[in-house]
């Protein structure tokens, strides 16, 4: 049997702490003075935690969403909400707030975030984020790298399309298109008979080089891809509609896309 002391040991569990940069996702209040906070972290995923203090005038401009923190965050046990003690890094929202295509694009990414499960690391899709947020107010920019991280979200939620090769005959380029059924590319040849049942490939989207410029008819292309597949891949699976954001987002960027189902 063990000692009092060795029981003391066991029942006993040291307090939770880490320290991570991260992105605020949303900021919602919590009584009187708190906000509850949600981030996503570089190491330590989408987290939510209580900010004490977090509605008074000096933490306001500091919570709000799309400012890139460093964020301390502590508990007595795993499990629980707890505490972030929350300091700016880059205050970028007011920017963020400038024009009406970055504000629908912040929520848009925002609600792409939610998809992931909480406290799952998804360094690679963080280090995504912060290009997109970058560039999110630049009209010539932000809309390439918006379908880029669809495509990315797609992949992290176990959806990824595979665009390196022709699922029929297996080359590696002309690709030109998306199966719909397989998620897989398809070269010209291959996809000429079946051209009207298939999605274009935008070619950006499987260029070696990220600061690519597509033409717009190309960024049109790549939402009617990205759009196909969360439509029926995630939020149909989940029972739910596409959020709204995405196409007041894609009309904001002056992307006018009639549909998010555009195969059938």
């Amino acid at each position: 049997m063990p000692d009092r002391a060795e029981k003391s040991k066991i029942l006993y569990k040291a307090p939770m702490h880490w320290s991570d940069e991260g992105v605020i996702i949303s900021a919602r209040p919590h009584g009187e003075s708190s906000v509850i906070v949600e981030l996503l972290t570089r190491d330590h995923g989408r987290h939510l935690g209580l900010v004490r203090g977090g509605r008074s005038r000096l933490q306001r401009p500091v919570l709000q969403p799309g400012n890139l923190v460093r964020a301390e965050w502590r508990a007595r046990l795993d499990e629980h909400l707890g505490n972030f003690a929350i300091e700016g890094i880059s205050l970028r929202a007011a920017e963020l707030m400038e024009t009406r295509a970055s504000v629908f694009g912040l929520t848009w990414l925002s609600a792409l975030l939610r998809l992931l499960p909480e406290r799952d690391p998804h360094p690679a899709l963080y280090e995504t984020l912060g290009v997109v947020l970058e560039h999110l107010p630049d009209p010539e920019i932000g809309p390439a790298l918006m379908v880029r991280f669809e495509l990315a979200m797609l992949s992290e939620l176990g959806f990824g399309l595979d665009l390196t090769e022709c699922v029929a005959t297996g080359a590696r380029t002309d690709l030109i298109y998306v199966s719909p059924k397989s998620a897989r590319a398809v070269s010209a040849d291959a996809g000429a008979p079946y051209a009207e049942r298939l999605l274009p490939l935008p070619p950006f989207l499987i260029s070696s080089s990220p600061n690519a410029h597509p033409q717009p008819q190309d960024i049109v292309s790549g939402f009617r891809l990205t759009g196909y597949f969360l439509a029926r891949d995630i939020y149909e699976q989940r029972g739910v509609a596409v959020p709204d954001a995405r196409a007041a987002y894609i009309a904001a960027a002056a992307l006018p896309i009639a549909s998010t189902h555009p195969v059938r």
